[in-house]
């Protein structure tokens, strides 16, 4: 019994507990899109996580996102226009670039140019500067753009999970080849 235990242990940590870490913005899609990309994610055999539907009563916010992000291997990244509005946004976004995640970003009706920190940002030097980081590296990675008055959604969605199992495959091939003597 102990070594089925062992090997349950170890199968959770080589394995990610997610695929993929969907970061957006609650008030600007969060009853719309991000719950129907969850589902079609889920679908489609990827194991996604998001907050509305990993997270119960009692979970500690931080621990249990961050601990989200560290576990999974890609990341997607919703932005709006208020998305630079919300510290949590912003923390998940850093915390996905710090950790050398691959981040897929979605420019959800605004241009990568549009995103920046407000001049009046309550948020402590320290992280002012790591979130202007995170940001400045998210505008330059190729992402997919939607217009939510004249889109697909079923085409966003599709995109989005094609570019997020592509992102899979590249990194398992990585690491096979890394793990290669």
């Amino acid at each position: 019994m102990s070594q089925f235990i062992r090997a349950k242990q170890c199968r959770n940590i080589v394995q990610p507990v997610y695929d993929v870490f969907i970061n957006y913005r609650k008030v600007d899609n969060g009853r719309t899109f991000v719950p129907l990309l969850y589902d079609h994610l889920r679908i489609k055999g990827i194991k996604p996580f998001l907050d509305t539907m990993n997270m119960k009563p009692g979970h500690k916010l931080f621990e249990h996102i961050n601990k989200a992000i560290h576990s999974s291997k890609v990341g997607v990244a919703v932005l709006t226009h208020r998305y630079c509005d919300s510290y949590f946004c912003l923390h998940e976004l850093t915390l996905l670039n710090e950790s050398k995640k691959r981040v897929v970003p979605i420019f959800y009706d605004i241009k990568p140019s549009q995103l920046q920190l407000k001049g009046n940002a309550r948020y402590p030097p320290q992280e002012l500067q790591r979130f202007m980081s995170a940001l400045e590296e998210t505008k330059y990675t190729v992402g997919v753009s939607f217009d939510s008055l004249n889109g697909d959604w079923m085409e966003l969605q599709r995109k989005i999970s094609d570019a997020v199992i592509m992102n899979l495959i590249e990194i398992e091939d990585e690491e096979t080849r890394n793990m290669q003597p």
